[in-house]
């Protein structure tokens, strides 16, 4: 769970990770690399790569940016043909290095890793059986259980993936990968995202399709709901771990989490925020000189709104890109010069005007009145909040940093309380029809509405815990 210092710093929700497969192509941990800067908005507390030449598998991983992990040393011991790569953001188990991912397992039938992106909401109950039938577990992530499940069964790797991944509820995309072979899996729900492309010969995995530009790969598809992929000696075999799937997406992933040029469920992300904000101005027309977006994600959503209302589209916020992440003690001073760091309002643009800001969500309410305060201070007259998403009410226990209701102000205030705690003149939420006309029925929209797509004993005790 996020800390209140760091929804101050970070002033979003955060979700897992985000994970990246290469197969069948020369220097694959290259390729891999690259793949995980398109994907590091999706994580930053840590990064590993791992490859197999088909006889032996190297992994290297550490805490901070790809970037800050991984030199041409490191990747030049990387060899191989196959590669797998993960971005960690810590939501299941917490931090530390012992947890960044992808994760290698010694075992007597042959070593393999595991890149996991999402949360097992039967955790609890899973990890005391494994315990009791002698599993020792090595780190706090909820991505190791899998690799005890495998263990456990009979038949050859497939067929002990395939019975391991009826067992575990909640939302999951896995890449796994032994000396010859690569597994990709996607939950039956269809929660996170995962698409497959091509590159010459070769077949790329990635947790968005937008990193598949920067390798030059093309998007051929999204991994479908309960698939399992395996890729061994140039062969693609396709199976189904169950045929009890449904497609729902977690509605975040468009709202905020995903990239704008990422293809989802065949919807650009970009196209999908476009319209949420032209239904925004549809549903809750004002008056005023000039739309802005909160950067970056609620920047597309701005347009929309423009779009619709023919109000001009202006840029009234910028956002500093190279703001490092902050060791530094939370006091109310530095938090909200967090924010300051962050964003900052541009005054010749917003001096004197009325203005709608356009964000994507709102968690705790804090940085919301931050930024509104910034734009105050810049000389906006008044300032109309619209959100592109529905208040949050509801924990999520599938992958997103929200797992308390303590941490929702909407299950606190409504609309108007809410838009006199944040200091705007008006707050509007898109509904719940909106959101769907946006995005498509084939949505998770738990964190919304409290009506959770899957019925484990797990999450129902975790849901009556909170309460």
């Amino acid at each position: 769970m996020k800390s209140e210092f760091e929804y101050f710093l970070d002033g979003k929700l955060n979700e897992e990770c985000g994970v990246f497969g290469a197969y069948n192509i020369d220097e694959a941990s290259q390729i891999v690399y690259y793949g995980l800067h398109s994907l590091q908005h999706r994580g930053q507390e840590g990064a590993g790569i791992a490859s197999s030449d088909g006889e032996n598998i190297i992994t290297k991983k550490g805490e901070g940016l790809a970037s800050e992990v991984f030199d041409s040393e490191k990747l030049s011991t990387l060899i191989g043909n196959m590669s797998v790569g993960h971005v960690r953001y810590s939501t299941s188990g917490g931090g530390g290095i012992e947890n960044v991912q992808p994760l290698f397992i010694r075992a007597h039938t042959g070593n393999f890793v595991v890149a996991h992106n999402g949360n097992i909401v039967n955790t609890r109950e899973l990890k005391m059986h494994l315990e009791a039938m002698g599993s020792i577990f090595h780190t706090t992530s909820d991505s190791e259980i899998i690799a005890h499940l495998i263990q456990r069964e009979a038949g050859d790797f497939k067929e002990k993936i395939l019975k391991a991944l009826t067992k575990i509820e909640g939302a999951f995309s896995f890449i796994i990968m032994t000396k010859d072979s690569m597994y990709v899996i996607r939950d039956k729900n269809g929660f996170r995202p995962l698409a497959m492309g091509t590159l010459d010969n070769a077949y790329v995995f990635s947790s968005e399709s937008s990193a598949f530009q920067i390798v030059g790969a093309k998007y051929l598809r999204d991994v479908e709901p309960a698939e399992v992929i395996t890729l061994h000696k140039n062969n693609i075999e396709i199976d189904f771990y169950t045929d009890a799937t449904q497609n729902k997406m977690c509605a975040m992933e468009y709202i905020y989490f995903s990239r704008p040029d990422t293809i989802i469920n065949g919807l650009n992300v970009h196209t999908s925020r476009r319209r949420a904000g032209a239904i925004l101005a549809r549903e809750c027309p004002v008056n005023a000189d000039i739309v802005i977006g909160v950067p970056d994600s609620s920047l597309s959503s701005a347009m929309g709104y423009s779009d619709y209302s023919n109000i001009p589209c202006e840029m009234g916020l910028i956002k500093n890109r190279y703001v490092g992440r902050t060791f530094i003690k939370p006091n109310q001073m530095l938090r909200e010069r967090g924010v300051m760091m962050k964003l900052s309002a541009m005054e010749a643009i917003v001096r004197d005007k009325n203005l709608i800001l356009v964000d994507d969500s709102i968690v705790r309410g804090t940085t919301s009145r931050h930024i509104i305060k910034l734009l105050k201070n810049a000389g906006a007259k008044e300032i109309h909040v619209r959100i592109t998403s529905s208040p949050i009410i509801s924990p999520c226990f599938y992958g997103v940093d929200i797992s308390n209701y303590d941490e929702l102000i909407s299950t606190k205030y409504n609309a108007k309380e809410l838009a006199d705690f944040i200091g705007a003149d008006s707050l509007y939420f898109l509904s719940s029809e909106g959101m769907y006309e946006a995005m498509g029925k084939n949505i998770c929209t738990a964190c919304f509405t409290g009506k959770y797509p899957t019925s484990t004993f797990s999450l129902l005790d975790e849901i009556k815990n909170q309460k």
